[in-house]
């Protein structure tokens, strides 16, 4: 309770320094172009209309989530926010001005707000760790989980939000568990990491009667019953789950979207595009363009385009997936790699129809069987268009594990809309920004995600052998 009442106090200064210093920047210079009449209201509704703009794209960046959120990434979520909102109301000024307004004064304010937000987001954050106290967390995992598995889990979880969990227990889901949790002065927090069937329902009902907090990984069961609909034919409770793959007029939207947004992209960004490939053309004198197979919609195989940032025959010699500090990349291929441009021709895949701008990332043809193999529910990523962004891309990384993207992209597909898409868009804006999301495996698993590969092949050849 306690941090979300330094939260909320956070949440109301930064939001009025900040629509302060826009009100102040109008105030004494833009609003007199804007609105040479009606000055007053002119100005009171611009900052009105400010102020919502504002605090509608802090929420969809979750611009205020000082406990959960480094500093880096809640000052990159203000300045997006704030920087939005400031250069669509410069636009308004100039359109109703209808004259170029000098942006000198907007840019002063931008770094101002910049400044601003730093300091105090770095004093909040600062006063949160020094006054509270990490909660005691039990660490619950499912019985077919290794302990080097959770091992793992923990040390990512405190990596990160050590100032809010301080796992005093790890212990596998078993009979003896529910004496452990105990009532609330045990543990502040309980967290099921892959605990399923009887156990995982027996111990959020005790955490319940114990008003304690729960954290629960989700099985594919829980986020499709999260997208029922209540119904109320009976005095029976009945919940309906209704297929939502495919609504034609809502794909005929999303696909006019695609194409005008696409046809708008490839023009905008024409230049940067032209840049990159001569980049890449002098530096090894390779060809600019890497092209692959992938599956997009109902496992149908289409060649995705991106611009080549590893040397030429990467894989010769056998499967390996990108390592962190992998000597493969390319000097030009790690600079358009951090920055995500590498990318930038699948906006020719998206004009073609082999994908839509929002979706799941379209996998290699021999990840996927691999994974359906092990993970048969992974072919429901197959049911809607390969995306160019999407849930994984957003709340996941580049080793994120195929079970893992199997659940945050069926989240996006189980609630899909053009409402959704459009947040989407705006949320991968910050992606951009965010090193750790394009981060590669770790050698370890480099290596035993291509050994497991590699076998596949060999045992694929075996029965193909076999058969002739």
């Amino acid at each position: 309770m306690e941090s979300k009442r330094i939260s909320h106090t956070a949440r109301v200064i930064i939001s009025l320094y900040n629509v302060a210093m826009f009100a102040a920047v109008w105030v004494l210079y833009y609003n007199d172009f804007a609105f040479q009449k009606f000055a007053t209201a002119g100005c009171v509704v611009s900052v009105v209309i400010y102020m919502l703009l504002y605090h509608a794209l802090c929420e969809l960046y979750r611009s205020f989530k000082i406990a959960s959120s480094s500093i880096a990434e809640t000052v990159l979520s203000q300045v997006i926010s704030f920087g939005i909102a400031d250069l669509l109301l410069y636009a308004v000024c100039c359109l109703v001005a209808n004259r170029y307004v000098n942006i000198l004064p907007g840019v002063g304010t931008v770094v101002v707000q910049v400044a601003g937000s730093l300091l105090l987001v770095w004093a909040f954050k600062a006063f949160m760790i020094r006054h509270i106290a990490p909660k005691k967390t039990l660490l619950i995992y499912g019985e077919h989980i290794g302990l080097d598995e959770v091992t793992e889990y923990r040390d990512k979880l405190l990596a990160k939000y050590e100032h809010l969990f301080s796992v005093c227990d790890m212990v596998q889901a078993s009979e003896d568990v529910y004496d452990m949790i105990g009532d609330r002065g045990s543990y502040g927090t309980v967290m099921l990491y892959e605990v399923t069937g009887e156990h995982k329902g027996r111990i959020i009902k005790h955490c319940i009667d114990t008003t304690q907090n729960i954290y629960f990984t989700p099985s594919i069961e829980d986020i499709v019953v999260a997208n029922c609909e209540p119904k109320y034919l009976l005095d029976t409770p009945l919940m309906k789950y209704e297929y939502v793959y495919e609504r034609t007029m809502t794909t005929v939207v999303k696909r006019i979207v695609d194409v005008a947004v696409s046809l708008v992209a490839i023009v905008l960004t024409s230049p940067i595009m032209l840049i990159i490939w001569l980049a890449i053309k002098i530096e090894d004198r390779g060809p600019a363009i890497f092209k692959q197979k992938r599956c997009t919609l109902n496992c149908k195989e289409f060649y995705i385009y991106k611009f080549r940032s590893m040397i030429v025959d990467a894989d010769k010699g056998g499967f390996r997936p990108c390592t962190a500090g992998d000597d493969r990349i390319t000097k030009v291929g790690k600079v358009i790699r951090k920055i995500r441009m590498d990318e930038l021709p699948q906006l020719f895949n998206i004009l073609f129809g082999d994908m839509s701008l929002v979706g799941p990332r379209p996998e290699r043809i021999e990840h996927v069987q691999a994974y359906t193999a092990d993970l048969p529910e992974f072919a429901l990523r197959t049911r809607v268009k390969a995306g160019l962004t999407g849930y994984a891309q957003i709340y996941g990384k580049y080793n994120t594990t195929a079970y893992d993207k199997l659940r945050l992209d069926l989240m996006y597909i189980e609630n899909q809309s053009l409402i959704l898409d459009f947040k989407l868009i705006l949320l991968t804006l910050k992606i951009i920004f965010v090193p750790e999301s394009s981060e590669g495996f770790e050698e370890k698993k480099s290596k035993a995600i291509a050994e497991n590969k590699n076998a596949r092949v060999n045992v694929q050849e075996e029965m193909a052998a076999t058969r002739e």
